[in-house]
């Protein structure tokens, strides 16, 4: 089966359906990604299925209908997931990537030229002075991060990124229930609230992830996020 056939197949099982122009779209990410991880170390993930399923499809799953015409920021992008597969499925959506490595923002620069993507960018930043930028700072009605922190250190990245009644949308892991009461005190503090954790299933797969949504209520405090390495040495919240 090629990479398109794939991800038609396991995409029906997780509820999603692809145009023609996507599937190209998704292919030519897919064959970037692993000619690019030849020399440089993106992903550990390479077979057709596996990439199409835990890297495509996983970010898929933060998709909500009302994404269309917003402007999401993807922090700690790494090679791209979710911001690209959600620009790719929603090309209205506006996305800024972010991340602290300039060498993979290359690679999504040779991406977003090779699809054609438009109302794409991308940020050459760490978490924590993305949140103190001024053209960043509290601009985003969405704002995306995937295995990148704890939810505590997370949301201190995040948050502050996001515009009061915007949402921060967490990709978790089969941990996300003890995270999301060792975070609770961090997000509030920083002007969010909890306000749904939906378990998901990946075509195949029983890992226990979640998508956690968290709306911002109020303005960050301009203390936040702190300089760089404090969020992960001492969480918000943390005892």
């Amino acid at each position: 089966m090629t990479f398109a056939e794939i991800l038609v197949e396991k995409g029906k099982e997780a509820g999603l359906e692809f145009s023609e122009t996507q599937l190209q779209q998704f292919t030519t990410y897919y064959e970037l990604l692993v000619e690019t991880n030849k020399v440089m170390n993106l992903t550990a993930i390479t077979e057709p299925e596996e990439v199409a399923v835990k890297h495509m499809i996983d970010s898929l799953l933060a998709y909500d209908e009302s994404f269309a015409g917003k402007v999401l920021a993807d922090v700690g992008t790494g090679a791209g997931f979710p911001g690209v597969p959600l620009k790719i499925y929603c090309p209205k959506l506006k996305v800024v990537l972010i991340d602290s490595l300039g060498k993979r923002l290359k690679f999504l620069e040779n991406v977003i030229a090779q699809l054609d993507l438009e109302d794409i960018s991308c940020r050459h930043l760490r978490a924590e002075d993305a949140g103190h930028t001024k053209d960043l700072r509290e601009k985003f009605d969405i704002v995306t991060a995937r295995a990148v922190a704890r939810l505590s250190v997370l949301a201190e990245y995040c948050l502050p990124l996001v515009k009061k009644g915007g949402t921060f949308i967490a990709l978790k892991g089969s941990k996300y229930a003890d995270e999301i009461v060792e975070g609770e005190t961090a997000v509030k503090i920083l002007g969010g609230k909890i306000i749904s954790a939906e378990p998901v299933k990946l075509p195949g797969l029983d890992d226990g992830r979640a998508i956690v949504k968290i709306s911002k209520l109020k303005i960050t405090p301009n203390t936040y996020p702190r300089k760089a390495g404090t969020p992960e040495k001492k969480p918000l919240g943390s005892k």
